[in-house]
């Protein structure tokens, strides 16, 4: 692939990869040492803008993530926690009580179901779900047919998920349906906001939204925004809300591979 782009054989020449900017997607802002605008909040690996490579050949992405594991975040981490002045946390806090029987709630609640299916079988059907209808390349009855069908699989789940074992002990499946529950929430977002984008731009590819030539076509002038979706309760609908990006020195233009 590499000699077909290039014409260069990388057997015989050295593969031009370096650190450069991400061809479209962004990223947290971090600063040396990997930590965002909000103090103590490390960002690792692709969720910031740091050192992706724009020629994006398969290597940079596992590079950025073993790299700030391995090698930055236990220095620059441990630096911060050794060398900041934190607030003495107090387990009697409310917020503190407040976690802890959220926490417990959940747990008591994913022991007593006692269904019949495992939590691996929601998560691949889950899984299969979002490849088919919110993959790399989405259409609108897609992610409408996804906004269905997980509010059904999440119902499903708190309702016939079975979690061996106890909350006393080290259990596995009870970490693992934990998680999956997490999924069902977040894919009924992730299938939402996919739908809500009316383009294609960057990693998100709506296949209503291409040029002639079969390229992502962007629309700027109703997305050039950053959104975020405000949770507002159980059974509820999320609120987006959205800030404007101001482009004052380099100019969003339509991608092609040409």
């Amino acid at each position: 692939m590499y000699e077909r782009i290039t014409g260069e054989d990388p057997y015989r020449v050295p593969m031009r990869i370096y650190p450069a900017i991400h061809y479209t997607m962004g990223g947290l802002w971090v600063d040396y040492d990997l930590m965002s605008t909000i103090p103590g909040l490390f960002v690792l690996g692709e969720a910031n803008f740091s050192d992706h490579g724009a020629n994006r050949l398969g290597a940079s992405a596992l590079m950025q993530g073993l790299a700030d594991g391995y090698f930055i975040a236990p220095t620059t981490l441990a630096g911060y926690l050794a060398g900041t002045p934190l607030p003495k946390v107090d387990v009697e806090a409310g917020e503190f009580n407040e976690a802890e029987q959220a926490v417990t709630a959940r747990i008591e609640r994913l022991l007593a179901v006692n269904g019949r299916r495992t939590a691996r079988s929601f998560h691949r059907e889950l899984g299969r779900l979002l490849w088919d209808k919110v993959g790399m390349a989405r259409n609108e009855a897609g992610l409408r047919e996804a906004l269905g069908r997980v509010p059904a699989l999440r119902e499903e789940f708190w309702q016939n998920v079975s979690v061996p074992g106890r909350a006393t002990d080290i259990n596995q499946a009870l970490e693992y349906a934990g998680r999956v529950a997490d999924y069902l929430e977040f894919a009924e977002l992730l299938a939402r906001d996919a739908l809500e984008r009316r383009e294609s731009c960057g990693g998100h590819f709506r296949e209503e939204y291409q040029t002639p030539e079969n390229e992502a076509r962007r629309d700027d002038e109703r997305f050039a925004h950053v959104a975020a979706w405000e949770y507002t309760g159980d059974g509820r609908e999320p609120i987006r809300h959205v800030e404007p990006l101001t482009f004052e020195y380099v100019q969003p233009s339509q991608r092609s591979y040409k």
